[in-house]
């Protein structure tokens, strides 16, 4: 039986992804880290940092343009999610829309992320 392809662990809008080419092109970056990390009220912060190249166990994604490396430690926390652009009257920001987040802290800083159940 054949497998069916998994789904990209992240995808950029539209507006994402011209603000990070426009980003990368300022650093002369190669590729776009995403990831999470230990931290905050809510347990965990989204972490984005420039790479040169991915490691060897990265997860790699190319969308719109864009190369992503994501640690293989974040996949499941990842999984799904959609990251966006948003400009307001008083802030522009990044933004996770993650299926696998359960809560954020009140600030915003932090959230809950359930990782993502494997099939079987």
């Amino acid at each position: 039986m054949a497998r069916r392809p998994r789904p990209p662990v992240v995808s950029l809008t539209d507006a994402a992804a011209e603000r990070v080419r426009e980003v990368m092109a300022d650093r002369s970056a190669g590729f776009l880290r995403v990831g999470v990390k230990n931290a905050g009220c809510a347990g965990m912060e989204y972490v984005m940092t420039y790479a040169d190249a991915p490691s060897a166990l990265d997860e790699v994604v190319s969308d719109k343009g864009v190369d992503i490396v994501i640690d293989a430690k974040a996949v499941l926390f990842l999984l799904g999610s959609v990251i966006d652009f948003e400009t307001t009257d008083l802030s522009s920001k990044f933004v996770f829309r993650n299926p696998n987040q359960t809560d954020a802290c009140g600030c915003g800083e932090s959230v809950t992320i359930v990782p993502a159940a494997a099939e079987s």
